[in-house]
């Protein structure tokens, strides 16, 4: 066996197949805080706050990290606060975002509105149950962990199927990446659960195959 690389086969970096689609996950900025004695405004039965004073700052963040890089469409949900974060970057790069439903944040049953953030912070039994059994729906009402993986995947696939071979940026929910990042690693449904708000995770998709490059991409956020 012959070859004509005299240094021999050298490590290359990872270059995605040209029929890839390469999907920059953007979790949105931090939304307003939960309050005992108020709800947050709803939206198709989900909670939709608006962004903190910070989130803002965190989208502006984010539109200055991705604003010189090829970015051929940018993706939001039905919820404000991703539309509230794109809307930096797209107006930097002159897109108009477009709504992909499916991947709207799981749906929190009784718990919606902002007393999820509650429960959370008194440690109820049932949040740390539900992390222990790694599902949303040990919350009563909560969406069950089949349909809200079924949805996010159709939603990821809609997009992919839209940009074969390009790059795009889908500005989403945490719970949503983090089963995203679930079904492309092989890995448990809450493994992924911890990206920061306006963090950016990357995703090549390429027929079946998912590869993951990228979680919890800070670096905008504390230079």
């Amino acid at each position: 066996m012959t070859t004509d690389q005299p240094e021999g086969f050298r490590q290359r970096r990872y270059v995605a197949p040209a029929t890839a689609t390469t999907v920059l996950l953007v979790r949105h900025g931090e939304s307003a805080a939960a309050q005992l004695d108020e709800s947050f405004p709803m939206k198709d039965g989900h909670g939709d706050p608006p962004l903190h004073e910070h989130g803002h700052e965190q989208a502006q963040q984010v539109a200055e990290r991705l604003r010189h890089e090829r970015i051929d469409a940018i993706y939001v949900t039905t919820l404000q606060r991703t539309h509230q974060t794109a809307a930096p970057l797209a107006a930097a790069l002159g897109l108009t975002t477009t709504v992909v439903p499916d991947l709207r944040e799981v749906h929190l049953g009784d718990w919606e509105g902002g007393l999820f953030r509650v429960k959370a912070a008194a440690n109820d039994p049932l949040f740390e149950r539900m992390h222990a059994e790694q599902r949303w729906d040990v919350i009563p009402g909560a969406e069950p962990a089949h349909d809200f993986r079924a949805r996010t995947q159709r939603g990821l696939r809609t997009i992919v199927a839209a940009h074969p071979g390009g790059r795009v940026v889908a500005v989403v929910h945490g719970g949503v990446i983090g089963d995203l990042m679930a079904v492309a690693s092989g890995g448990n449904g809450f493994a992924f659960n911890s990206s920061d708000n306006a963090s950016i995770g990357e995703l090549v998709v390429d027929g079946e195959r998912q590869v993951v490059r990228r979680f919890n991409d800070t670096a905008h956020l504390y230079g």
